[in-house]
């Protein structure tokens, strides 16, 4: 099986093409670097010919609205043209859990086209949807920090492991199509200001998280379910304890 990983090199694509590697697949990891760019189409058709699975996982460079639609647009057309044409029979694209939920927020506005395309390609598709990735956590304590302080919403969140992430897309993309989505999410729930609170700790950071209903998420506001699964998820295995140990001699 010929799998074509668009944005094979990155924090999911290293991953899920290793992993189909690893299951004798004939894995094509490509990425602009190695000449292959899905934004402008340069390289596109040649790589992705004899592909039976098109997997999407690159991403916009910037989370600015207009540049985030302008990406997920061309990117996810040019990606159309190449698939329909190499007789793609499965695409699989990564998603954001609560995107729909979240309409304030242009980059999650981008990945709901995003979705709509793929599923108006005529090709059979499964979207995957995670929720926030542990690797996330301190952009988003960033995000929310103010002086000595770091102000987040109170609302639950239940990220998870890049690594159980990418184990959710490689199972996908030896399933059948779905033509549907489906959610993934890490295996417990917080509060935000208890996930701050434990990150903030486990790297020695000594600063005070505080609530605040004013606190966003990147342009939105969030109600309590914004980022969590709307309905039953595929759990992931990696706990953030044990995340964080591994993680701690590199943070």
């Amino acid at each position: 099986m010929k799998i074509f990983v668009n944005g094979g090199t990155g924090l999911i694509g290293s991953r899920v093409a290793s992993r189909l590697n690893s299951n004798g697949c004939d894995v094509l990891a490509a990425a602009p670097q190695r000449g292959v760019n899905s934004l402008t189409g340069l390289g596109l058709s040649a790589a992705m010919d004899g592909a039976d699975v098109l997997i999407d996982l690159s991403n916009s460079s910037s989370f600015d609205a207009n540049a985030s639609l302008n990406f997920f647009q061309r990117s996810s057309a040019n990606l159309i043209a190449s698939a329909n044409k190499a007789g793609v029979k499965h695409y699989v694209i990564l998603s954001v859990v609560g995107a729909r939920r979240l309409p304030d927020n242009g980059y999650l506005r981008a990945k709901l086209v995003q979705e709509n395309m793929v599923k108006n390609s005529g090709i059979p598709y499964t979207i995957v949807r995670a929720t926030q990735f542990f690797e996330f956590i301190g952009s988003m304590m960033i995000s929310w920090s103010v002086g000595n302080k770091v102000i987040v919403p109170q609302a639950l969140i239940q990220p998870i492991a890049a690594d159980d992430v990418a184990n959710a897309i490689v199972d996908a993309a030896l399933s059948a199509p779905k033509n549907c989505a489906f959610e993934v999410a890490g295996p417990q729930r917080f509060r935000v200001s208890q996930l701050i609170t434990k990150y903030l700790a486990a790297i020695d950071d000594l600063r005070d998280v505080q609530i605040s209903e004013e606190a966003g998420y990147f342009g939105a506001i969030l109600e309590e379910d914004s980022l969590i699964p709307e309905s039953a998820a595929r759990l992931g295995a990696v706990s953030f304890d044990q995340w964080i140990r591994f993680k701690s001699g590199i943070l």
